[in-house]
């Protein structure tokens, strides 16, 4: 048993099928942080904007991941920074057994000088959001695929082809669409 129960998304990835149709997450790859009645949360793992972490939490600057910006969390509540970070001493809050040591870090508190705080670190601006059941109700209009991650899902140099990637280390035909044009039309 992995510790996940049924119905528990936490820790998962959203990969968005081509019939999602919503701009704010066309060929994105999520990362659910939370997933309860209360709805699910989570973090879009390959959209880089062009600040720099180093505006964001200049502090934390040295501990980011390349490549050091802020990404694009999701269109919820952009003015808000996450930080999540794997191992180290100042994750607080791990957000899945199976995520290695993947955590939240408290940006407020500022790293101890001279330590590591955590062996990786990606801040994003805002999330994306989901009321109870309507997550749900887009895995059932067949909006996502949920899919397993692995260890350089979350922390990768290469955020712009995460998509393709995670649809190419499946089976059978939820791989093939990770050769999906861009625009069908050009197919």
């Amino acid at each position: 048993m992995n510790g996940r129960s049924p119905g528990d998304l936490g820790g998962r990835l959203l990969v968005a099928t081509p019939l999602l149709g919503d701009s704010n997450f066309e060929r994105t790859v999520v990362l659910i942080l939370a997933h309860n009645a209360d709805g699910a949360f989570g973090v879009v793992l390959n959209r880089p904007s062009d600040m720099t972490d180093a505006v964001v939490a200049p502090e934390w600057a040295e501990h980011v991941s390349a490549p050091a910006v802020v990404f694009i969390g999701g269109p919820v509540a952009q003015g808000d920074v996450i930080g999540l970070g794997r191992g180290g001493l100042r994750v607080s809050s791990p957000i899945h057994p199976d995520l290695g040591g993947l955590g939240t870090i408290d940006l407020n508190e500022a790293p101890t000088d001279g330590t590591h705080p955590c062996d990786g670190l990606r801040l994003f601006a805002g999330g994306a959001g989901w009321a109870p059941n309507q997550l749900e109700d887009e895995l059932r209009e067949g909006a996502w695929w949920v899919l397993p991650s692995v260890d350089d899902d979350v922390l990768t140099s290469d955020p712009d082809s995460l998509w393709v990637r995670v649809l190419r280390r499946q089976r059978g035909d939820v791989a093939w669409f990770a050769n999906h044009p861009l625009d069908p039309s050009q197919n």
